[in-house]
């Protein structure tokens, strides 16, 4: 089967997400691209032809998909194309997430072919708690490089589109996950919550340094963040991605919930990247 071009989607607002499906797009190498950023708005391209394959890799928010990425991503419509589908977790858990992202491409005419879960720096990592810190590294580009290769393999392999066969992302082994960690992790998480710790809704600013340079706000891809009032997040906004937090040249910036302490301690141990085709 000949494929013409391919399409990156994604949502990525700390670019973890982005860098797994660029590492995929160029292990194919298909040289016509295509960029669907559903990052900050909703994307102009709605329509994907059969003879295009697409990669589609976003993050993962407590386990699920996360819900903006299938907002702006809701009127894509596909004739039987080609997809990769790639969720991105911070070292924790995926839970049922690439499965959710399967259903919601599936539903929308695109042909799964193959999918992926890869490990990024979680939204919560920082200096004091870091989590998955540094990740995607080099062996996770070479490693989602490699996988696009196999992917490409797989297309020109099959005579048609018809032979080009789908996969059961259930199927996907999982990372291993050693059980006293998590053990620890679900009785801190349940001690927090019987002790009715508060858990921070939004970012922290201090205004002391911040700049008011306006790149929270251009950062934002939930439009928590208004132009000219940068101390301020809209807590009914918020996704706590923390594109801001990282985004601020000044530090001016932080998120220091609770559980960044806890995934710290509990999620130490690196988890590998698994994929299926």
């Amino acid at each position: 089967m000949t494929i013409k071009s391919i399409d990156l989607i994604t949502f990525s607002p700390t670019h973890t997400s982005k860098q797994i499906g660029e590492a995929i797009v160029r292990g194919t190498g298909l040289a016509e691209v295509g960029f669907v950023d559903a990052t900050l708005q909703m994307p102009e391209k709605t329509h994907f032809e059969a003879d295009t394959l697409a990669v589609v890799a976003v993050p993962v928010y407590g386990g699920h998909v996360a819900p903006l990425a299938l907002e702006r991503m809701k009127d894509f419509q596909a004739d039987g194309t080609p997809a990769v589908v790639v969720v991105v977790y911070g070292n924790r858990a995926y839970e049922k997430a690439l499965m959710e992202l399967d259903a919601f491409v599936s539903a929308r005419g695109f042909k799964v072919i193959a999918g992926g879960t890869f490990v990024g720096e979680h939204s919560y990592s920082s200096d004091r708690y870091p989590i998955a810190a540094g990740r995607p590294d080099e062996d996770d580009l070479k490693y989602a490089e490699e996988f696009g290769a196999k992917v490409r393999t797989k297309i020109d392999s099959a005579a048609d589109a018809e032979h080009l066969y789908g996969v059961d992302v259930k199927r996907i082994q999982r990372p291993r996950q050693p059980f006293f960690p998590l053990l620890r992790f679900l009785r801190k998480v349940i001690k927090l919550r019987k002790n009715g710790v508060s858990m921070l809704r939004t970012p922290q600013v201090d205004e002391s340094l911040c700049t008011h340079c306006g790149l929270c706000v251009k950062r934002c891809p939930a439009g928590a963040i208004v132009k000219g009032e940068e101390c301020t997040t809209l807590a009914d906004k918020c996704i706590r991605c923390c594109a801001c937090v990282k985004g601020c040249p000044q530090k001016a910036r932080t998120f220091d919930t609770p559980f960044a302490a806890l995934l710290s301690d509990c999620f130490q141990r690196p988890k590998e990247n698994r994929i299926i085709l």
